[in-house]
């Protein structure tokens, strides 16, 4: 009688930024580098110089995508105006071009200001993680020739901190309204003029979400995936790892890399990430056992 085998639930859409390629065989890791003094993970804030170390450190370590940040998401720190997130962001960028120039650069803001001001430091991808807040970014993007993550955070506005978040009795509610969304943000990324395989879906967990909505949404990952594009999970050392383990930030690796190997097996292959060593041996091994990747060495009872 032939055997039927459990498989990997849905394919994944390849990602293309510059030529590089990124799919299921391909997954890449995006390093996390905030130029902020008040990132919720300490180790992740970096003036310049720590920033460009730190940088060359993780593409030894094998990301593949570097995203720089200038504001923290949540309230916290007080405001930041479009000036002073150029001042952060852009001198950095500027010299991680000039010191990295192959590497691939992601901006994170939700500034369509800030991301013309970049322009020159060759923008590979822009990070919106507050869902179209300002309308122009992602023409921006486009006329950048940038790629575009596409992020669902509830309908709230840039900062906001979840508060009494509800999207409806029925657990999957939090799930149709982030496939919606999402549905809609490339519709509209791909009228603005950005091509498809450089569109990229995040489901944004814990932004206008409880730690339930997050845990149900990271289930249905595959549905994300099968939307059609390639999916981004942002899962390190966030608040629903630290609630559902109760642990504070600096504890959460492990429940992270869990989450991560789940969202890999569900056809997730870009990875916003800390701790890159651990982050990219996680999604290659997935991507192995998916049957996507080849072992890198395979001689264990060869002839």
């Amino acid at each position: 009688m032939e055997q039927s085998w459990p498989s990997p639930p849905v394919p994944s859409a390849r990602l293309v930024l510059r030529g590089r390629v990124i799919d299921a065989a391909h997954p890449a890791v995006m390093g996390i580098i905030n130029r902020t003094p008040d990132s919720f993970y300490a180790p992740a804030r970096h003036s310049v110089e720590s920033g460009l170390a730190t940088l060359s450190q993780m593409i030894a370590d094998g990301a593949t995508v570097i995203d720089i940040g200038g504001v923290r998401a949540g309230q916290e720190g007080g405001p930041v105006s479009v000036a002073d997130e150029i001042e952060r962001v852009r001198p950095f960028l500027l010299a991680a071009r000039e010191q990295h120039p192959d590497v691939l650069l992601s901006l994170d803001t939700w500034r369509s200001e800030v991301a013309l001001a970049c322009a020159d430091a060759r923008i590979d991808l822009v990070n919106d993680t507050w869902a179209g807040a300002d309308p122009e970014l992602v023409n921006v993007a486009a006329e950048l020739e940038a790629g575009y993550v596409v992020s669902h955070s509830g309908g709230l506005p840039p900062r906001t901190d979840p508060v009494a978040i509800s999207y409806g009795d029925h657990p999957d509610d939090v799930v149709y309204d982030v496939l919606k969304t999402l549905q809609a943000g490339a519709e509209r990324a791909m009228a603005a003029g950005v091509p498809a395989e450089r569109v990229l879906l995040d489901p944004t967990l814990d932004f206008g979400k409880t730690t339930r909505h997050s845990l149900r949404v990271l289930r249905a990952t595959g549905a994300v995936a099968g939307l059609g594009f390639p999916v981004l999970q942002a899962l390190s050392r966030k608040d629903f790892v630290g609630e559902t383990l109760d642990l504070p930030v600096d504890q959460r690796l492990c429940g992270t890399l869990a989450a991560t190997a789940i969202a890999a097996w569900l056809g997730t292959t870009v990875f916003r990430a800390h701790d890159v060593p651990a982050t990219v041996q996680v999604a290659a091994m997935v991507a192995s056992i998916r049957g996507d990747r080849p072992p890198t060495v395979a001689v264990r009872g060869e002839p």
